[in-house]
């Protein structure tokens, strides 16, 4: 996932003509799971790749809490709501698939699987500034 960012970043760069990136902004689904020392780690040590243009880049991370929907009661929770429930082996298959989400979790109020994501999955460059 670093390495996509970092991607999504040489190509907005080239797109723009920047000769500095300045700073990279980036929303992380908390339903990802992702290890952010891992992360913080693999961007940085990207970034000191990818020569000059990245020197000195700010990276910001925003953590998008996961908020969920059921389809039947409309009762709105939260993954924090529901994780301590979850054993170990089932929140590693969330973060690995969070799509699986559907196949371990109930609705909290009413025990339903339908269930909607409404925020807090997935990453994205939500944007790039540099100088010309």
């Amino acid at each position: 996932m670093a390495e996509a960012v970092i991607q999504t970043a040489i190509d907005v760069a080239k797109r723009e003509g920047f000769k500095k990136v300045t700073l990279i902004k980036i929303s992380l689904g908390e339903l990802q799971g992702i290890e952010r020392e891992i992360f913080d780690s693999a961007i940085s040590e990207l970034l000191k790749m990818q020569g000059n243009v990245f020197v000195n880049t700010k990276v910001e991370v925003n953590i998008v809490r996961t908020r969920f929907r059921c389809r039947a009661c409309e009762h709105e929770w939260t993954f924090k709501d529901i994780s301590e429930t979850l054993d170990e082996g089932v929140r590693e298959s969330i973060h690995f698939i969070p799509e699986v989400a559907h196949s371990f979790m109930r609705c909290p109020k009413c025990g339903s699987p339908d269930f909607e994501v409404l925020e807090g999955r997935g990453i994205s460059v939500t944007s790039i500034t540099g100088e010309k």
